[in-house]
């Protein structure tokens, strides 16, 4: 009996334990859901979000008539994990959908997914267009991704691309895009994102989201119409001279406002791999010269305010060789007894350094250092070489001579500009500047540029005695004939200096640079342009290199100002044939191509923009009327693609890519260049594939 009520006992024991279990986990459930629910399901969402970063809009540049220089153009790339759980049953049917979508072969797309380098991505098409539907689509699908983003556009190509610079994929690598990196490139926001089963993020309704500060835009001092006037003239003078490089800088000498830069060879900064080192060099700010004979307004104001000489005063040149201890100066042509004010328009090297050797070492160095050639001018660019001025200590005894020409001192471009603008604006040296004004992304001016002066040079009685000496040198009778406009006072200088040796010790026989300075007009000065020449085959001098291309970049300014009207002196001046365009047929040409095209040939127009699929359809002024460059070209504008295969024949390569990818066709280059053939007739059917033949 005692065993059975034992094993009862036990049996109860076990009852009630099972009886108490479901007791027990419901507890459990119940402690789980109410006093850890909370914290584990915080823990399971911050194991399973990400906050995703929402990308900040890079600043745009514009010119100074406000034309877009630099754009973002929007960019959507289909990549694919083809790992991801359920694509494979679906990849054939995902590949056919995708080729009829992107115009791209079927074969094609599955050879980019299986041979891609890595197990769980490739990319299968990039800057493609997709309707809502198709988006939509393409979410639905395991392991897809349309990937949206931006690309930097440079809207005139080769067009001021020293001074515009490049920006990489995360920042500004050169010119601008680098020096205003900071504030172009803005503060990117984030949002929070619900990895789901798939790993693929989902927006997280009411979930924390900082909306990003987008970039500030730059509004520049340069016009691209006068930039590209440039260009075409300083490539043109450096090709028939034969020059190894040339740089060029205008600025207005009243506010120190670059109105151009350039410098041939140059590169496109679309494609900026395909250039070297040389190409992308902005010469006018980094490369530091012996100016030679420009130089001269240094001697000429220094002597004039230490009063060392009169412009009346005569200067026995002799006969056109002095020997100054071991050295033997020569003049081009033997000009005998003249007064200083020639020695100035002719350019005497001996006339000069007589006069030089009259001052005390520290004058001309004081006046130098006035000038700024020791030091930076402070232009908003990255790579600003800081010329070098010899220590008073250590010049020697020919030091004097040698800098009164233009030897034993060093000059850029710019900063030759700069000393005549103070020539033109009475003495006073202005601080050069690029940006006039940087807005936010709302349009809002956030900060605006002002004329801001380093210093006086000289008194202004100084710069009005001498600017009608270095107006006579743009004369019959002074070395820059080549650089006179009909009707149009020019001051200003020509220069020749022979190259020193790599190594500083002496001079490369029959290796020189070419310079003339200008500014116009005399009685109201608006412009100085510099122009710099190395190693030009055809002449040495600048009054030969230099100074026609100054001539010709001034009359076709000139119909870029209408103020001068008052100060040219002769009929018809607006009639001057190379003020004048043609104007070329743009109809059926995309916007962007169009707009380039008429701003090349220095005509005004609204068509801007990067959108290929916007095409002109009629134009205000009919093609082959010859007009005054700078009236502007009115043109009506479709968005609706005609649907079938354009001519692209004498297009840039790039140009005729751009056009046809805004129509899904993939294109296939023969050779580099312009586009002389298409496989493809114009007029047919949109194909998949047209191949270029580029001369």
């Amino acid at each position: 009996m005692e065993l059975k009520d034992e094993i009862m006992a036990r049996m109860y024991v076990v009852i009630t334990l099972i009886s108490l279990l479901p007791i027990l986990i419901a507890m459990q459930v119940l402690r789980v859901t109410t006093l850890d629910g909370p914290r584990l399901r915080t823990t399971a969402e911050a194991q399973s979000t990400e906050f995703e970063v929402i990308p900040a809009i890079r600043g745009e540049i514009f010119d100074a008539g406000d034309r877009p220089l630099v754009v973002n153009i929007e960019r959507l790339d289909i990549d694919l994990d083809p790992s991801i759980e359920g694509f494979s049953r679906q990849a054939e049917a995902f590949y056919r959908k995708l080729s009829t979508i992107i115009n791209l072969p079927v074969a094609v797309i599955r050879s980019r997914v299986d041979g891609r380098s890595s197990p769980s991505f490739v990319t299968l098409a990039q800057d493609v267009h997709l309707s809502s539907d198709e988006l939509d689509w393409l979410g639905k699908v395991p392991g897809a991704i349309a990937r949206h983003s931006t690309s930097r556009r440079y809207n005139q190509g080769e067009a001021a691309a020293h001074v515009l610079g490049v920006a990489g994929i995360d920042a500004g690598q050169s010119g601008l895009e680098l020096q205003f990196d900071a504030e172009m490139r803005g503060v990117d926001g984030r949002r929070a994102v619900h990895l789901d089963r798939k790993n693929v993020p989902r927006f997280i309704p009411g979930s924390e989201e900082i909306l990003p500060t987008h970039g500030e835009s730059l509004y520049l001092t340069v016009d691209l119409i006068m930039q590209s006037i440039l260009e075409e003239e300083l490539k043109k003078g450096a090709i028939i001279d034969g020059a190894r490089w040339a740089s060029a800088v205008a600025l207005d000498p009243n506010t120190g406002a670059i109105l151009a830069m350039a410098n041939y060879p140059t590169f496109n900064p679309n494609n900026p791999g395909r250039y070297n080192h040389n190409e992308k060099r902005n010469r006018a700010i980094t490369d530091k010269i012996e100016p030679g004979s420009v130089i001269k307004i240094l001697p000429a104001v220094a002597a004039l305010e230490s009063r060392v000489v009169a412009l009346s005063d005569t200067i026995d040149t002799g006969n056109g060789e002095l020997v100054q201890g071991r050295y033997t100066l020569r003049d081009t042509h033997p000009n005998g007894r003249i007064p200083f004010w020639q020695v100035i328009q002719k350019s005497s090297n001996i006339g000069t350094a007589l006069v030089a050797e009259r001052m005390d070492n520290g004058v001309l160095y004081s006046y130098a250092r006035q000038f700024g050639f020791n030091q930076k001018t402070g232009i908003e660019l990255p790579g600003e070489v800081a010329t070098t001025l010899k220590k008073l200590e250590n010049w020697t005894g020919s030091t004097r001579s040698a800098m009164s020409r233009g030897y034993a001192i060093e000059a850029s471009t710019l900063q030759i500009a700069l000393s005549y603008a103070a020539l033109a604006n009475g003495g006073v040296l202005m601080k050069p500047y690029l940006v006039r004004e940087r807005r936010d992304s709302y349009g809002n001016v956030i900060w605006r540029a002002h004329p801001d002066s380093i210093r006086r040079v000289f008194k202004r009685d100084t710069a009005k005695k001498l600017v009608p000496v270095f107006e006579s040198v743009i004369s019959e009778e002074g070395t820059a004939p080549m650089a006179m406009v009909e009707g149009l006072r020019i001051a200003g200088k020509t220069g020749t200096a022979q190259k020193s040796r790599p190594d500083g010790r002496g001079y490369m026989q029959g290796k020189y640079r070419a310079t003339f300075v200008g500014f116009y007009p005399v009685e109201n000065p608006q412009i100085v342009l510099a122009i710099v020449m190395d190693e030009p085959t055809k002449s040495s001098y600048g009054g030969i290199v230099a100074a026609p291309v100054f001539k010709a970049v001034a009359k076709r300014w000139m119909a870029r100002m209408p103020e001068l009207a008052r100060y040219v002196h002769v009929e018809g001046w607006q009639e001057i044939e190379e003020s004048m365009a043609v104007v070329p047929d743009v109809a059926d040409l995309p916007v962007p191509i169009a707009g380039r095209l008429l701003t090349a040939l220095g005509l005004n127009t609204p068509a801007t923009g990067s959108n290929y699929r916007a095409s002109v359809i009629t134009q205000n002024l009919a093609a082959g009327r010859e007009v005054l460059s700078g009236v502007p070209v009115e043109l009506t504008v479709s968005v609706d693609s005609t649907g079938v295969m354009p001519d692209v024949t004498g297009l840039a390569g790039r140009d005729a890519r751009s056009w046809l990818a805004a129509l899904k066709i993939e294109v296939k280059f023969d050779g580099h260049g312009t586009v002389r053939s298409q496989s493809v007739a114009a007029g047919g059917e949109l194909p998949q594939e047209v191949t270029l033949i580029l001369n």
